[in-house]
This record gives structure tokens, sequence and C-alpha cells, in this order.
């Protein structure tokens, strides 16, 4: 299994790795060692370093991962190879055509700001055209979240209909994310959780809660997860702390306390525009029980039925932002309504099983 980061591993991949060892399979996690190793390798799981940037396009770095991947492949001569992210199908999945891997599974957990616009840009065109080359064969399967990017991939002829499955998002371990009432709090607390990056719609939360301080300053906090990130898009340390005074709109960084933080929160706020997949951070909240507020954008889209479990606003639409948080921070019986109506929908829809059984079939057709 090749993921760009261990620990997005940890976060998305782990229960599903974890199923296949305990159904015989010998598995390897192929990541960028970001501290965890350790942590992948006491689950009983092989593991080795990747070399990879997430987010560089610079050739000589894609070189870089395109030989590491090639002399992997051809030093353990993998029966099924599991890419997970845009960059390891691109370059693991022309390793794997070239080496005739046996089982290819490529999983697209969103396409990110390549595939954003309405056309296709000339490195859109040339990623898919490699992709093509490398998916169009016998013995590979496509994993899809949305149906917007199967669409993009069959339009594009990138796959054959019959190499699709689908799981809505990584899925979530209901047992474990429980349905929680909201707090009995004298503020209402709303949590981001997500890289620091614009299109993830974190200037536009900041500057939506700066609009309402006067209204709910004295009543409502917000809490902001995550860490900031190199990509040409992230906001700066500089901006974050000039814009959070850690009383009404605090930066947490990155934290591994999530389902903790989501238990004392009131509302999801991810006014998200990038090409996600399905987000997981929506999941957590629905299976937590929390009202949603969010981009009527791909991914984020399929998780919330717009007046139901939460809101679903238009892109970089800062006054449909302010107004829903309004709504929801005035109103407790809709909170907790669209709370329960998320918890529902997660249990319908973002089962851990589900996906688990999923992946094992595709495992056990590849075998």
């Amino acid at each position: 299994m090749v993921v760009n980061e261990d620990r997005f591993f940890l976060s998305h991949r782990k229960p599903i790795a974890i199923a296949a060892k305990d159904k015989g399979y010998d598995v390897t996690i192929v990541a960028k060692d970001t501290g965890s190793r350790d942590e992948i390798e006491k689950l009983g799981l092989k593991f080795i370093p990747l070399t990879i940037n997430p987010t560089s396009m610079n050739p000589i770095q894609e070189f870089r991962t395109f030989f590491s991947l090639t002399m992997l492949y051809w030093r353990e001569k993998p029966d099924i190879v599991h890419h997970v992210g845009l960059k390891n199908i691109l370059w693991g999945g022309l390793v794997a055509r070239l080496l005739r891997i046996n089982g290819v599974v490529n999983a697209v957990s969103g396409l990110g700001s390549l595939f954003n616009g309405n056309k296709l840009s000339f490195v859109s065109k040339c990623v898919m055209r490699i992709m093509r080359f490398s998916n169009y064969r016998k013995r590979v399967k496509v994993i899809f979240q949305n149906n917007d990017d199967k669409k993009i991939f069959i339009d594009n002829h990138v796959i054959k209909p019959e190499q699709v499955e689908f799981t809505k998002g990584s899925g979530i371990d209901l047992n474990e994310f429980h349905q929680i009432n909201e707090p009995d709090d004298e503020n209402i607390n709303i949590i981001f959780t997500a890289r620091m990056v614009k299109e993830k719609g974190i200037c536009d939360l900041i500057e939506a809660a700066e609009r309402l301080k006067p209204l709910f300053g004295n009543k409502s906090r917000y809490w902001l997860c995550g860490r900031l990130t190199p990509n040409k898009t992230g906001v700066t340390e500089e901006y974050m702390r000039s814009h959070c005074d850690n009383e009404y709109i605090c930066w947490l960084g990155e934290r591994k306390d999530i389902q903790k933080l989501l238990e004392k929160s009131h509302i999801m706020a991810f006014p998200s525009y990038y090409r996600e997949g399905v987000p997981k951070s929506l999941i957590e909240a629905s299976a937590i029980g929390r009202p949603i507020i969010t981009c009527n954008s791909i991914g984020c889209k399929d998780v919330v039925t717009d007046g139901e479990n939460g809101f679903l606003i238009e892109p970089k639409n800062i006054d449909q932002l302010v107004e829903s948080l309004k709504r929801l921070i005035s109103n407790k019986s809709l909170r907790i309504r669209m709370g329960q109506s998320a918890r529902k929908h997660a249990e319908n829809e973002f089962d851990i099983n589900t996906v688990i059984n999923t992946h094992l079939k595709i495992y056990h057709e590849l075998s």
C-alpha cells in the first residue's frame, strides 16, 4: 500500500491494512516517514520509506519518486500494489505497468487543485494520458469516493466502466466515533479540521468569524485544527497568528485528539472548495452527531443534504457562511435535529466495515 505520508495512512487507511493482514496477506506500507514508522510497525505491518514530496511538481523530485518506486517494485515483486492518492497512482501505476505487476488497486481520494478548473490544463491532460496508459488494462481496479471524479476518468478514457469500484470516503468506526450530545457549554464551539490551505476555506471561515464577533463574540469560539503546509496555497504562520487571539479564534495546530474536540464542539464548519474525495473531517463530525456547514463542492456535497444535516453554501460565499453560522449558533433545537440526522447519515453511508469489505473483495479478485 503506497500513500504519501505515514500519518495519512494511520488516519485514513489503517483499518484496511490490518484487516488484510488478518486475512493472511503480507502487508507492507510504503510512505514518507514523518515520524510514525514505529507506530505502523507495532501494528505488525512492514514499512518502507518513500522518496516523495507530496506538494511538489519539481521534475527532479518527481523522477526520484518514479525511480524509487521502480527499484522498490523490482526488488519486492509484489502480487498486488494499492496506490492511494493522485501522485502515487500516476507514478506507481506507470511502474506497475512497465514491470507487469499482477494486480493494481488505485484509490482516488480527491483530485486536488490540479483539476479544480472547469477545463483541464495542459498538465492535467498530460497526467490523464499517462494514467490512461497505466490503467486501461486488465487486473486494474480504481476506487472512487465521489461520482464527479469517476466521471472525469471515464470521460477521458483513463479507465473502463467495469474497472470502477466505489466507497463513500475512507469510512469511520461507528463504535469508536459514537454519537455524543452537544455539551452544555456557555460557549458555542465551532470546529474546523484540515491542513491550513486557502482552498480548504480557512481564510473564509476566519473572515466570517470576524464579522460575527460583534454578535457572538461573548458566546462562541472557533477552533482551527490543522498544520501548516508548504503547498503554494497554504497560509503562513504569520497570517494565522495575526488573525487568532486564542480566545475567540483559536489556532490549535495539528492535533491527535480530534475525536475529543469534536465531542466538545457544537458545529463543524468546513467551507472547502478544494477538489476533495469525501473529507474525513466531515465523516467524523457526522458520526459524532454534529451539524455541518460546508460548500456545495465536489466531495463535500456528498456528506450534507442541505437543510437536513447541515447547510451547503456556494464556494467562497462568505455572506452565506455568515448566515449559516448565525442560524446554528442561535438555534439549539436546529443543531440537535441536524446532528441527529448527521449521525443517521453516517450509519447509512460511512461504516468502516463496508469500506473494509469492499477492499477485501478487490484484493481477493486480484490475488
